[in-house]
């Protein structure tokens, strides 16, 4: 199954995103998503955008791999754009037509809910204002995400994840085995879309596409025995056993 994952996929390369070291970039993406949350505004979105293209360009992120996490966001982004715009100029012409007396709350949120007016075109200038600061920051960590995924091997990132729980062991922990339990969720995700997709043309050939039951119930199956046979490998090679 040729299913990409939507957590991306490695790309050998040598620039100075691979040369660090895991762990890392694991830090740096922590106190990026930080620097994100805790700023404010349209030129801190801005240049939070700018940071994460020029990561994912630098990790090797081009053409089509970076217009597959566009248009895998856009499913998102265009819907939450507009929602947050519309529901953000709707605010704004609200608070700034009540008295002083009055309370937000006590005005028409949408134009259709009673007596309240189309927000003008500052309330809408502030509305998309602040759907660009949402939908940008939330696009500036997923950029920056693909570009740890894009410059990092799964085997190096689950390294980092064994030697970070390594200390736990004095309490019983086995880091190795979570190294393993995130490696298999890691690829079993592709596989698990691959039989979705593979039930769905099914489905389609025999005309079935819009029974729910077509589609969910072979695909849980196959799924639980995806899981079933994975799980005899690991007996076979003596994984899991005590």
């Amino acid at each position: 199954m040729s299913t990409p994952s939507p957590l991306g996929t490695y790309r050998p390369g040598r620039g100075p995103l691979h040369r660090l070291r895991p762990g890392a970039k694991l830090l740096g993406l922590f106190g990026f998503a930080i620097a994100v949350v805790w700023s404010s505004g349209v030129p801190a979105t801005a240049i939070s955008l700018g940071i994460a293209v020029a990561l994912a360009v630098a990790a090797g992120l081009r053409g089509r791999d970076l217009w597959r996490v566009v248009r895998g966001f856009a499913l998102i982004a265009i819907p939450l754009l507009l929602f947050t715009a519309a529901s953000a100029a709707f605010a704004a012409d609200a608070a700034g037509t009540a008295d002083a007396a009055g309370s937000v709350a006590s005005q028409p949120v949408f134009p259709w809910s009673g007596a309240g007016s189309w927000p003008d075109a500052e309330a809408w200038a502030r509305g998309w204002a602040r759907g660009f600061e949402v939908v940008g920051d939330l696009f500036s960590l997923v950029l920056a995400a693909s570009a740890v995924t894009a410059s990092t091997a799964v085997e190096d990132m689950l390294g980092t994840i064994a030697w970070t729980l390594g200390p736990l062991r004095r309490f019983g922990a086995e880091p190795e085995r979570a190294a393993l339990a995130f490696s298999l969720v890691i690829r079993a995700i592709p596989s698990i879309l691959g039989i979705a997709r593979e039930t769905q043309e099914a489905a389609r050939a025999r005309g079935l596409e819009r029974d729910p039951r077509a589609r969910v119930v072979p695909l849980v199956l196959r799924t639980v025995a995806h899981a079933q046979l994975t799980g005899e490998a690991l007996a076979a090679r003596g994984i899991g056993e005590e």
